[in-house]
């Protein structure tokens, strides 16, 4: 299993590739969503499953708490180095996209409808 330092590098590697991905007129394109999310997979399993506990577990979170949150690490409201190099830069759109796809993600979080 890689170290923390091979998943920092590893996230802030796949975080610089990413701009390349990115439309310029602010929409957010399919390869940027997957390539976004492969890099959050590092530490946040695939699909926003953590597989240690070191990590918190994403997928099915609320919508709205996701938002919150990586507006959060970005504006600087919640310290976290690694979390706040991840989301730098991000516009509101694109959170809004990663917090959409981690909250339809099946996981643990996931509250079933009645």
């Amino acid at each position: 299993m890689p170290g923390f330092k091979a998943l920092a590098w590893g996230g802030l590697i796949a975080l610089w590739a990413m701009t390349v991905a990115r439309a310029d007129d602010g929409h957010v394109t399919s390869d940027w969503l997957a390539q976004r999310t492969d890099a959050c997979a590092a530490c946040h399993g695939k699909h926003g499953v953590a597989t240690t506990p070191t990590f918190p577990t994403i997928a099915g979170q609320p919508e709205s708490y996701l938002v919150h949150t990586l507006r959060a690490y970005r504006d600087g409201g919640r310290d976290n180095a690694i979390m706040a190099g991840q989301v730098r830069g991000l516009s509101d759109a694109e959170i809004a996209a990663l917090a959409a796809y981690y909250h339809r993600q099946r996981g643990p979080l996931r509250r079933q409808r009645p």
